[in-house]
């Protein structure tokens, strides 16, 4: 196999779809010659824009859901920080110190099956704040909602909504029982439908095959999703996942560079466990990868995020957020209307 023409290919328009026989031949085509025909793609699609999304963990721990991988499950006992949603002048005071840093986006993230009642209420208030007080770009993540509860998010500013599908379909129901794959792409859908930009990825590391892996790739660009976040488990004691081994530089590259190749035109997004990589992930962005999570306050990365702008400056990325460069607010601010500007977490 040449992954170099198979780029080629991609770039004139054909798309790997479930069947073909190079989706198998990604797996043993040498390393160094797939990360290239990865990066080809990436440059060809985003450029050398690098698209950094900070997040804030709005609420914490005592989830309902039984996710093996995951220190905030109440199924698990892994002694992690325990609250509920944040005072909103909490949330507005780190979204501004985000924008300070000069990311593209920021967004809460809660624990739990789904945000309602008068938490719903105040997250709400909280995005007309920021988006109100603030030009960085909004995201939420909020579990299972209705389609009234995403309209409203919408409306209050919310520009992308994420939601992992985590693996494959197949080897789903290993990891999480309390709710399915179908529950995931239930919410995508009515996402996607009420025009916000979908983040939507999963984790590898769990123990899952390779086949899986493909299969959750595949499954994203069916659904036509813009940001692919991938996430190396970095296993916590007293999850089910606790054990396991953290994968290899080789390994975690080869995924991201597939990833790559089966969503040419998507932000593949480095994600949690990014100091599983040797370099903090640097290579990464040779094979494939154009996003990244970010921030002070992220555990998993590993680095601050003037640090990850110096490295990717000093790669030649292009690190200046897009809402630096607006001229006049994206129609998206204006009463939750559809805007070409919209962007992806």
């Amino acid at each position: 196999m040449n992954a170099l023409k198979l780029a080629e290919e991609i770039i004139g328009g054909r798309r790997l779809k479930r069947g073909d026989r190079e989706l198998e031949e990604l797996l043993t085509v040498d390393l160094t010659e797939l990360c290239q025909a990865a990066d080809k793609l990436r440059e060809t699609y985003c450029e050398d824009k690098v698209d950094l999304c900070t997040i804030i963990n709005g609420r914490s721990g005592r989830c309902s859901e039984d996710c093996k991988y995951c220190a905030q499950s109440a199924h698990s006992k892994t002694g992690c920080e325990e609250y509920a949603f944040l005072p909103e002048d909490v949330i507005v005071a780190a979204c501004k110190a985000n924008e300070r840093e000069g990311v593209d986006r920021f967004s809460i993230v809660t624990s739990g099956r789904s945000l309602t009642g008068e938490e719903f209420k105040h997250a709400l208030a909280a995005y007309r704040r920021m988006a109100e007080e603030c030009k960085i770009d909004l995201c939420a993540s909020h579990g299972f909602l209705t389609r009234e509860q995403l309209h409203e998010l919408h409306l209050a500013g919310v520009t992308s909504y994420h939601d992992n599908i985590e693996t494959s379909r197949r080897f789903f129901p290993e990891i999480c029982t309390t709710h399915t794959f179908d529950q995931k792409l239930e919410t995508i859908r009515a996402a996607k439908e009420e025009g916000l930009c979908v983040c939507s990825g999963g984790i590898i590391g769990m123990g899952e095959t390779w086949e899986d892996r493909i299969d959750m790739a595949l499954t994203l660009a069916e659904l036509g999703i813009e940001s692919i976040p991938v996430n190396v488990l970095m296993p916590i004691k007293g999850t089910p996942l606790g054990e396991r081994e953290i994968l290899k530089d080789e390994e975690i590259l080869r995924a991201l560079a597939i990833f790559r190749m089966i969503n040419p035109e998507a932000n593949i997004r480095l994600a949690g466990g990014r100091s599983a990589l040797s370099d903090n992930g640097a290579h990464s962005f040779a094979c494939g990868v154009s996003a990244t999570i970010t921030g002070n306050m992220l555990t998993t990365s590993g680095s601050t995020i003037q640090q990850d702008k110096a490295m990717l400056r000093a790669m030649g990325r292009d690190v200046q957020p897009e809402w630096e460069k607006y001229s006049v607010r994206p129609a998206c601010f204006e009463g939750g209307k559809n805007s070409a500007q919209q962007t992806s977490l």
